[in-house]
């Protein structure tokens, strides 16, 4: 039974209290992770308070040398985090081994080498000159979730650390592993004592006791949209900085002429991947009337080939829910949608794998038809492998029924006109649009959504603007 301890200050601190951690795959408890709250976090911003006096300090070339090292470390070690991803968040070993963890170390060496780049502003007129600074903020809160845990946890640390804050950063208290590994290889390659503190817990507890905290000046949020409002709320009459990444009801939108044959594999991984448990996954899925029935019997079809199996087996495609509570949830999702008189075109059950993930939580792959575009499955997120097809008569009605949730994060679209493209992706209300692709990222762009999918843009130099302050500094020459 491995514990799984706080990181404060340089070293691993346990609480008092101890929270089970369940490998979804098996339904079983394989290890503890502490249980932390106000005191902890009071401990670990005063690590990071007096840490930030040299961190913040250090020339670029230093804080970027220990992040490379960290992410060389992490690759070198990739099969260890892909094993202990897989593990705690269900998904399919194949899948931490080629996109949680090789993220991971991209984004470390992404901000490693952003660090060296930053440049000032200056605006010269006669007789004056103003140019503008950029500091670090000071100790800054990241909070990340448990879906993709080490990729989502590092999108927010690397930035942070590579412009000179102190980080106390919480994990989800269902994927603390890698969370717990990160931080000892942080510890291994050189990064000072204090300059980034790991508190595990509740996000009620722990996670609430970060946002609370005058010490912090800054929040990082990726998770659900009531969260989100709670930090919101909380924050503001603090005027602290927020950047919250929230729910999302991505629209697909497929027109008649788009090239079925290579669009509906990419599609299907759009709906599916991990689970459907990506805050980007396409779960409403509006195909041209024209191609309806075509697109329907071809995407079904293909759904039907995806394997529900063990994690660790190299054939799955789609492992276990997070969580007994999340698969509870999702299966009363399916259940809602039945009675709101949708048809089950394929999945729709409960998964049962044999051998050692006999009690683990799986779930079909799950198609929904005929179902109202205003339903509670067209409208609220599932976070699961649960999609619904809905048909549409043109252009108009297909940005209509995108827009019409209260969510705004991403969509894709899938024609070959490319005025169409042009012109419908100007149209969606949502941070994100691709185009006959979906979740190809490139790390210097802007990313996050409108609508009650967040606030604030990470990613590229919006991390930076948003780890930073500016200060303007004016000469009388």
């Amino acid at each position: 039974m491995q514990q799984l301890c706080h990181f404060i200050d340089g070293h691993f601190v346990p609480s008092g209290e101890w929270i089970d951690v369940v490998e979804p795959a098996t339904g079983e408890i394989y290890a503890q992770v502490s249980s932390g709250g106000a005191p902890e976090v009071e401990q670990a911003v005063a690590a990071a308070d007096r840490a930030l006096k040299d961190w913040a300090h250090r020339p670029a070339t230093e804080r970027a040398a220990i992040l490379s090292r960290i992410a060389d470390t992490i690759e070198a070690r990739l099969e260890e985090f892909a094993h202990a991803e897989s593990r705690d968040q269900g998904k399919p070993l194949t899948l931490a081994r080629s996109l949680d963890i090789p993220r991971s170390v991209a984004n470390l060496r992404f901000y490693a080498a952003a660090a060296l780049h930053v440049a000032t502003e200056a605006h010269p007129s006669p007789g004056v000159l103003n140019y503008t600074l950029r500091e670090p903020i000071g100790v800054v809160g990241c909070i990340s979730p448990w879906n993709l845990p080490l990729y989502l946890l590092t999108w927010k640390v690397a930035p942070a650390l590579a412009f000179g804050n102190t980080v106390v950063a919480k994990p989800s208290e269902l994927t603390p592993l890698t969370a717990t590994i990160f931080a000892s290889v942080c510890a291994e390659c050189g990064l000072p004592p204090g300059v980034l503190n790991i508190i595990h817990g509740y996000g009620q507890q722990a996670g609430a006791a970060i946002v609370e905290h005058p010490g912090i000046r800054a929040i990082s949020f990726t998770g659900s949209t009531s969260t989100g409002e709670f930090i919101a709320r909380t924050a503001a009459p603090m005027f602290k900085k927020l950047s919250l990444e929230l729910g999302g009801k991505n629209p697909t939108i497929v027109f008649a002429d788009s090239y079925l044959d290579g669009a509906i594999p990419q599609i299907v991984r759009a709906a599916f991947l991990n689970q459907g448990e990506i805050c980007l996954c396409g779960s409403r899925i509006f195909v041209e009337r024209a191609i309806f029935t075509d697109f329907r019997d071809l995407f079904v079809n293909a759904v039907k080939q995806l394997i529900v199996g063990d994690p660790l087996d190299e054939h799955t495609d789609i492992g276990a829910l997070v969580s007994r509570a999340h698969y509870q949830k999702v299966l009363r999702a399916i259940e809602q949608a039945v009675r709101d008189g949708g048809r089950i075109l394929t999945g729709g059950a409960p998964a049962r794998i044999p051998g050692r993930c006999e009690h683990g939580w799986f779930i079909e792959p799950t198609v929904i038809s005929d179902l109202d575009p205003t339903c509670s499955a067209n409208q609220e997120e599932i976070f699961g492998p649960v999609v619904t097809l809905i048909p549409f008569e043109s252009e108009d009605e297909a940005v209509m029924l995108a827009n019409g949730v209260r969510y705004g994060l991403a969509a894709s679209i899938w024609t070959e006109n490319l005025r169409r493209a042009h012109r419908v992706a100007a149209q969606l209300a949502c941070g994100i649009v691709w185009v006959n692709c979906w979740m190809l990222r490139d790390l210097r762009t802007s990313f996050g959504g409108v609508k009650q999918s967040g606030i604030g843009r990470e990613g590229g130099w919006e991390a930076y603007r948003f780890f930073t302050e500016a200060k303007n500094v004016c000469i009388k020459l």
